[in-house]
C-alpha cells in the first residue's frame, strides 16, 4: 500500500472519504499524530492493531468534537465530566466513562469503559466535524515505538500500512494526553500529562488520586514503551557529565542543560539539545528521540530532567523509554 501525504486545502475531505471508506488515516493533534479509524466501524478499527502491532485487549481513545458528544459513547455523564470537559477541551484530556453498549468492544479492548478526549488542533476538529463520528486514533507508531510528533516520523514507522497522513505540521504539546477515571466515586489519574493533579483538582474541588502504579488498561500502560531501536540510557547531571569524559563517536547525547555544553564539545558524540523548561522539553522530546535514533550510533544518553510533579509526565513517559543498565 503507499501512504499518502495530504497538505493541500482538500486534505480534510480526502482524510474524511478514507475513513468513511474504513481506511486508517494518521491524524495530527495538539498532543501527538494518531492513527484514526472511525470507531463506529469495528473492522476499520480493527485494522489499527494490525497497522501497530498492537494487542487487541489494549483500548483505544475515542476523539470527539464537542462535550455534546459524551452522551453518544457513555452511558453516563457526570458532573465532573462537564465539569473537566469546560475547562480543559478542546485539550490534552481524556476522560474515561462507562461506555455505551453500542460502542464495540473492539473499540475498548473489551472493558465496559472508554476513554473520550476532544482535541485542540484545527485539522482534527475540523475532520470530526465533517464525518459527525468519533475517531478511535492511538498514537501513530508501531507498538511501544517512539510516539510521532510530526508527519515524517509517522511515515517512517506505518508508511505503506496505512492509507494516508494529515499533515498538520509539528504537534504543540508532544506528549499524551492526561486520563482520567471518572468509572468510581474518586477521580484517578490514570497515566499523567499535560493537565496535572492540581488543575484538575482545583476545577473539582476535591481530592484526586494519581497512583504511582497501577494494572488500569489504559493506553500508554506498559512497562517498555515509547523506546527508540537504539539503546536509550538515562543518568544525572553530574553523572552524564563523568561519562562524558570517556564517550566516542558512536554515542548520542539528549540534554538540556547549558552546564554540560562545554563537555561536550570536547567529545566527538552527536549531541542534541532540548530546551530546559517543561513545555518546550515536552514538545521536543519525541522528535529528539527520534532524530538521534536515526543518527550514524550505538547508543543514546539521556540528562534525566527534574524530578517534581510539573514534569510528571515527562518522567513517566522516561521511565519506560529506557533501558535498564545491566
Amino acid at each position: 500500500m503507499h501512504t499518502d501525504k495530504l497538505v493541500d486545502e482538500k486534505s480534510v475531505s480526502i482524510a474524511a472519504k478514507l475513513l468513511e471508506q474504513g481506511e486508517l488515516v494518521a491524524v495530527p493533534t495538539e498532543t501527538v499524530y494518531g492513527l484514526a479509524a472511525d470507531a463506529r466501524q469495528p473492522h476499520a478499527v480493527a485494522k489499527i492493531f494490525a497497522a501497530k502491532g498492537r494487542p487487541a485487549d489494549h483500548p483505544l481513545i475515542v476523539h470527539i468534537a464537542h462535550a455534546s458528544k459524551l452522551s453518544d459513547w457513555a452511558k453516563t455523564v457526570p458532573d465532573t465530566a462537564l465539569l473537566l470537559a469546560e475547562a480543559f477541551w478542546p485539550g490534552p484530556l481524556t476522560l474515561i466513562l462507562e461506555k455505551q453498549e453500542t460502542v464495540s468492544d473492539v473499540v475498548t479492548g473489551g472493558h465496559p469503559s472508554v476513554g473520550l478526549r476532544c482535541p485542540a488542533h484545527p485539522l482534527m476538529l475540523a475532520l470530526l466535524n465533517e464525518l459527525d463520528t468519533g475517531l478511535a486514533a492511538p498514537s501513530a507508531n508501531p507498538y511501544k515505538k517512539i510516539s510521532p510528533t510530526t508527519a515524517e516520523q509517522v511515515l517512517f514507522g506505518l508508511s505503506g500500512k496505512i492509507a494516508a497522513v494529515l499533515d498538520g505540521g509539528p504537534c504543540e504539546v508532544g506528549l499524551e494526553s492526561t486520563i482520567v477515571d471518572l468509572t468510581s466515586s474518586t477521580p484517578r489519574i490514570l497515566r499523567a500529562g499535560p493537565i496535572s493533579k492540581t488543575q484538575i483538582e482545583s476545577v473539582l474541588g476535591v481530592p484526586v488520586d494519581m497512583p504511582k502504579k497501577h494494572n488500569v488498561a489504559v493506553s500508554g500502560n506498559v512497562k517498555a514503551h515509547y523506546q527508540p531501536n537504539k539503546p536509550l540510557y538515562a543518568f544525572s547531571t553530574a553523572d552524564l557529565q563523568s561519562r562524558l569524559l570517556s564517550a566516542g563517536e558512536n554515542t548520542a547525547v539528549l540534554y538540556f542543560n547549558e552546564s554540560l555544553n562545554e563537555a561536550i564539545s570536547h567529545t566527538k558524540v552527536v549531541s542534541l539539545k532540548l530546551a530546559d523548561n517543561k513545555a518546550d522539553y515536552a514538545k521536543g522530546l519525541y522528535y529528539g528521540l527520534f532524530t538521534l535514533d536515526q543518527a550514524e550510533v550505538t547508543e543514546i544518553w539521556l540528562e534525566l530532567p527534574p524530578a517534581n510533579d510539573e514534569w510528571a509526565d515527562v518522567q513517566d513517559r522516561l521511565s519506560r523509554a529506557v533501558t535498564e543498565l545491566s
